[in-house]
């Protein structure tokens, strides 16, 4: 088959992939059930916070396997790194169905399955803008997309599943339906010949030669690496804080019931896609910093929302968390692509491996904050104060480069 036509075919694959990593973004739903059934388990009382530390080590270890996947990727190809990567993470779920303990959960779904997912994720997206150097926003958004746009259909499965049953019910059964669809995905998926164009296109100016490709160390000695990377933790902190406990704190905030709280997530995550796909496609036409300007405006116009909902305010607290998925979103659209046109496409997968670490620090302070400040509106409070400080690193970025030939 025509690569032109079969580059479609592998990112529908990757999608499907990615839409069942995304998985991970129903973490408050899984949470808020497990939990009960912990708690009555062990005759003790155990939270949905107490749990966030899982959620906490699942995002963190991903970059592990990223960096490692990525150098595998770059020079075995994509399919045995998905292959181990999809089965880890199901494997994960499954295991999770029989744990009876934090620990045992935090070794199942937050080692086994998160260092599935980081290997999973990063050769997906990678892989994909490697077949799109013509679209690398909108295929970085779109990606991206269908893994924040999982919860949407996971969370009122995963509902189901624990009223007909219970929790580990619904960590075996989701386990195995995704380990046979990532499978069967991932054997379709194969490597970007070095090189590839795709018929028709002409190197726009926005993108970077590709004899400016840099390697991991090459783009450890650039400054713009380092204003790049915590930038990432900074727009991302408000989405992963909130996205870790959105069923609990529509349950706590604003008093909605278990299903009108999954509800809540679901809209989370609608946002949160179609973020990705939108600030992803436009960061194509006015560049991606300007993009991620916008997003860290309305991350801060989110916060502050839920600063001021009291108990009650169900309309602001869907505005709220709406607002800020779309700007996590646009973060996590933007910058594969972002990473691409910085240090090049050819080593993408380690590079973009490595700039992922911005993002686990996120999700590693993100709902440590929420859990230890004491309050949610101190965490709302330092969420704005890193959406500031990202508007700041915005401005050094453009300092930095506005010399380069480089159109950001």
């Amino acid at each position: 088959m025509d690569l032109n036509k079969k580059r479609w075919i592998i990112l529908g694959a990757c999608c499907i992939i990615n839409l069942c990593l995304g998985s991970i973004y129903a973490w408050s739903v899984f949470s808020a059930s497990m939990s009960q059934y912990l708690s009555t388990h062990l005759n003790t009382t155990i939270t949905s916070a107490d749990l966030a530390i899982v959620y906490t080590v699942a995002n963190s270890v991903g970059p592990i396997t990223m960096i490692s996947g990525g150098w595998i990727n770059d020079k075995f190809g994509p399919k045995i790194v998905l292959l181990v990567g999809t089965s880890m993470y199901s494997l994960g779920l499954i295991l999770s169905g029989f744990t009876l303990s934090i620990p045992m959960l935090l070794i199942t779904y937050g080692i086994i399955g998160g260092l599935g997912l980081g290997m999973a994720y990063g050769c997906t997206i990678s892989t994909a803008v490697k077949f799109f150097p013509d679209k690398r926003g909108l295929i970085g958004g779109l990606t991206t997309a269908v893994y924040g746009l999982s919860s949407v259909v996971v969370s009122p499965i995963v509902t189901i599943l624990v009223q007909k049953q219970n929790a580990p019910f619904a960590f075996k059964t989701i386990g195995i339906i995704f380990l046979v669809v990532m499978v069967l995905c991932a054997l379709n998926v194969q490597s970007c010949p070095k090189d590839y164009v795709p018929k028709g296109y002409k190197t726009e100016s926005n993108v970077v030669n590709s004899t400016n490709d840099k390697n991991y160390k090459q783009m450890l000695t650039s400054p713009i690496f380092y204003v790049m990377i915590i930038l990432l933790t900074c727009g991302a902190f408000s989405g992963m804080m909130i996205i870790s406990q959105a069923a609990g704190l529509a349950q706590e905030m604003v008093q909605m019931n278990a299903m009108a709280a999954s509800t809540a997530v679901s809209v989370l995550a609608l946002f949160n896609a179609s973020g990705r796909i939108v600030a992803g496609s436009l960061s194509d036409k006015i560049g991606r910093i300007y993009t991620l300007v916008i997003a860290l405006v309305l991350s801060i116009l989110g916060v502050g929302i839920l600063y001021t909902i009291h108990n009650g305010d169900v309309a602001k607290f869907y505005v709220a968390v709406s607002i800020v998925g779309i700007s996590f979103g646009a973060f996590m659209g933007v910058f594969p692509g972002f990473t691409a046109d910085q240090f090049g496409a050819k080593n993408n997968s380690v590079n973009y491996g490595i700039m992922f670490i911005g993002f686990a620090a996120a999700g590693f302070f993100g709902p440590t904050v929420m859990k230890s400040v004491g309050t949610y509106t101190s965490a709302f409070l330092i969420a704005f104060v890193l959406n500031c400080c990202g508007l700041l690193l915005c401005v050094l970025y453009h300092q930095l480069t506005k010399k380069t030939k480089y159109n950001v």
